[in-house]
């Protein structure tokens, strides 16, 4: 062993040659150099790249998972919401469908009220004009009566003339026409 090392310090002291020439020395201190970054990053690094790694991945899962959860509490929000907005609309159709039953209620009243009103206003009418009629008939009695009273008076005063008494009644019935 000590000559291949005598060897490379040998041959890495001369340094006469260029890019291209294969230095054996170099390239197994290269290799040592590489398998023991390699063993280090393995032992130091790697361990923590993965854990990194495997956070993020079970981070982006995660966000996923809530991204899908989120997607179907929004789809079961949105059913909902869109079976209240059609109770809703079936709740105002049923108000308003009893707010025009209560209207045509309410006209159907009115109208019968304005008619009672209307027949009672006419009955009322009827008996005044009744009334009136049995004043004006009483009072026409009255004259009558009176007339008539009056014109006996006058037959009973004058002779019972046959005569006399056409002339009365014939008299009587002109003061009566003018009258």
């Amino acid at each position: 062993m000590a000559n291949p090392l005598i060897a490379f310090a040998v041959s890495s002291g001369e340094s006469s040659g260029g890019l291209l020439d294969v230095n054996p020395g170099l390239i197994v201190w290269t290799g040592i150099t590489f398998l023991l970054l390699l063993y280090m990053l393995f032992k130091m690094a790697w361990k923590p790249i993965l854990n990194s790694l495997n956070e993020r991945e079970q981070s982006i899962k995660d966000s996923l998972e809530k991204a899908d959860k989120a997607r179907e509490e929004a789809q079961k929000i949105f059913e909902e919401n869109k079976s209240d907005l059609a109770k809703a609309e079936a709740e105002a159709r049923k108000i308003i469908a009893q707010g025009r039953e209560y209207s045509e209620k309410i006209k159907e009243q009115m109208l019968t009220e304005s008619k009672q009103q209307a027949q009672k206003m006419i009955d009322e009418a009827k008996a005044e004009i009744d009334r009136k009629n049995q004043e004006a008939l009483n009072k026409l009695k009255e004259q009558v009566v009176s007339l008539a009273v009056n014109a006996s008076e006058k037959i009973i005063r004058e002779s019972l003339d046959k005569e006399k008494h056409g002339k009365i009644v014939e008299k009587y019935l002109e003061d009566l026409s003018k009258n």
